[in-house]
């Protein structure tokens, strides 16, 4: 059986502070089932990493297909986040909503079903929804490209007079870039996509959940540092 390494010592790294700028943000949803272990998790580690690196930038909400309304962040969830420097506080699950993904940029899901549910609610979002794992991995591509192209450095997002107008242009055309590199990103099994589902299991899925998801939100925070405004 194929297991993961995470290199957990370098996850924090990619929560560094950066400077302040002016409102304006990207609308980014997690969503699982239950929106009680692998959404809030996700939900609130994103947040975390992106407020480093570019301040009011990002609202990161999440939602589940059959969610336990108002439950708080499981506990191993929940202490997922706390080491890793996000806040599980004040969180209670929400059942996903046609209105909850209106307006939405960009929606990372737990599975490839999910994915699915998310369709029947907005087809017009199918440009804009991968499975978090598949994401990471068109972004890694992505930045391989453009090291390769300058090897001295990844290229940052060109100056404007308005950056955090550039900021959000950059993320609302992020999802047909890394589109266009899924073919070179594909895994060899289609399970690599998902991340399992926790709930009511013993701490050793907890953990394979962490191993699964904190490489996508390690590669999501890099793409984010060297793409920020400048």
């Amino acid at each position: 059986m194929r297991t993961r390494q995470v290199r957990r010592t370098g996850w924090k790294e990619y929560f560094l502070e950066s400077p302040a700028f002016a409102p304006a943000h990207v609308r980014i949803l997690t969503v699982c089932t239950g929106n009680i272990c692998r959404s809030p998790a996700a939900e609130r580690l994103l947040q975390a990493g992106l407020d480093q690196v570019v301040p009011g930038g990002f609202v990161v909400t999440s939602a589940g297909t059959r969610a336990m309304v108002g439950e708080p962040m499981q506990p191993p969830s929940a202490d997922m986040v706390r080491t890793f420097g996000g806040n599980p506080e004040n969180f209670a699950a929400r059942q996903l909503t046609s209105r909850i993904l209106r307006g939405v940029d960009l929606v990372l899901t737990m599975t490839s079903g999910h994915r699915g549910d998310v369709l029947q609610l907005d087809a017009s979002l199918l440009k804009r929804t991968f499975t978090i794992r598949e994401f990471a991995r068109m972004l890694d591509v992505l930045d391989d490209r453009a090291a390769a192209s300058s090897p001295a450095s990844a290229p940052l997002a060109q100056e404007e007079a308005d950056p955090m107008a550039a900021h959000v242009d950059f993320w609302r055309g992020l999802p047909a870039r890394a589109a266009s590199v899924r073919h070179l990103s594909l895994p060899a099994d289609p399970s690599e996509n998902d991340i399992i589902d926790p709930y009511r299991r013993g701490p050793e899925t907890y953990r394979q959940m962490e191993d699964e998801l904190a490489p996508a939100i390690v590669s999501i925070l890099r793409h984010a540092r060297l793409n920020a405004p400048a």
